[in-house]
């Protein structure tokens, strides 16, 4: 099976102009200090954008998982050992804010600072990722 792709420029539009509204809405959930939901479309940020960077790369459709480090490490990104780091951490966020049994503990533990550390790492990632594109 040939999963090589058409229209390249536009499935990586796709994927940026997605993460781009996941950021918007981001944002506002801080703003409404809803910091566990903000967290996790911060997830679906970085998710989304090394998703297309995934596509330009390697030129065929991203793969279907939500594990950042994973993504990074298929498209032989050079990250630096703290953006190994903080992906490995930023994917946690999807499970823990989406899954009952881990809702609780994340919501607790998304304070106002840990939110701001964490947001500052996602801004970092993402601005580093449109870069490589």
């Amino acid at each position: 099976m040939n999963d090589k792709i058409e229209n390249i420029d536009k499935i990586v539009q796709h994927w940026l102009d997605s993460a781009d509204k996941n950021h918007e809405t981001m944002t506002h959930l801080v703003d409404f200090k809803d910091y566990s939901w903000a967290l996790f479309l911060g997830h679906l940020v970085i998710e989304k954008t090394l998703k297309a960077l995934y596509v330009k790369k390697l030129k065929k459709h991203a793969v279907f998982t939500h594990d950042l480090l994973r993504l990074a490490n298929k498209i032989d990104l050079e990250l630096s050992e703290d953006f190994e780091e903080w992906l490995d951490k930023i994917t946690t966020f999807n499970l823990n804010a989406r899954y009952d049994n881990y809702k609780q503990d994340f919501y607790k533990l998304c304070t106002k600072d840990f939110t701001d550390i964490w947001l500052d790492r996602i801004e970092k990632i993402r601005s580093w990722l449109r870069n490589q594109l």
